[in-house]
């Protein structure tokens, strides 16, 4: 008999996978249940709740994705700010990403909306993408804390603004908008 722990593993797994397959619309506690193949009672012994159940789903997926970018820019790696939204970009436009994005802004539409759990996850995820911007500016960027993490929120915003685009206006006319800008920032910044 597989123990507890491992059940609700494999279930956080299922779950994951089903959010990023389907979105957030098909979040009703039966269909969380259906995506993992148990009952909603079930799924209720392995979590507290639904919001138990979506939160530990949308951890792994933040470090499914986290694993993603470090791969993509390892640690380590640090660039301008012009050049880490160039990469971001096409990172995040990228198929392999795209799928991350857009639960991504249905998690923060969620979260303006204050449904629970969703304003305690879109905080930690994007604290966890902030950390991951600061990480890759280069030192000379900006040496003050303040004004490093004001960087990277911005830095933050034109990413998470691109990705928003394309669900709105498609991939062709973000994959020009996305061109424009890099050109835009490289007159600014040459390295990027």
């Amino acid at each position: 008999m597989i123990a507890r722990d491992e059940q609700r593993a494999m279930a956080v797994d299922h779950l994951a996978a089903h959010l990023l397959r389907s979105g957030l619309a098909q979040s009703s506690l039966r269909q969380l249940a259906a995506a993992v193949g148990v009952s909603d009672r079930m799924l209720l012994y392995y979590f507290d709740d639904k919001s138990d159940a979506l939160a530990a789903a949308m951890e792994r997926i933040a470090s499914q994705l986290a694993v993603q970018l470090a791969v993509a820019v390892p640690e380590g790696t640090t660039m301008s700010a012009a050049r880490l939204i160039a990469v971001a970009t096409d990172l995040t436009t990228s198929e392999d990403l795209r799928r991350y994005m857009r639960l991504w802004i249905e998690v923060v539409a969620a979260a303006a909306r204050r449904e629970a759990p969703f304003v305690e996850i879109a905080q930690r995820i994007a604290a966890g993408f902030m950390q991951w911007i600061e990480g890759r500016l280069a030192p000379g960027e900006t040496s003050d804390p303040d004004s490093r993490r004001a960087l990277a929120a911005a830095v933050l915003a034109v990413i998470d603004g691109v990705a928003l685009l394309e669900v709105c206006a498609g991939a062709e006319l973000t994959k020009s908008a996305a061109r424009k800008l890099g050109g835009f920032l490289s007159e600014r910044d040459p390295s990027a």
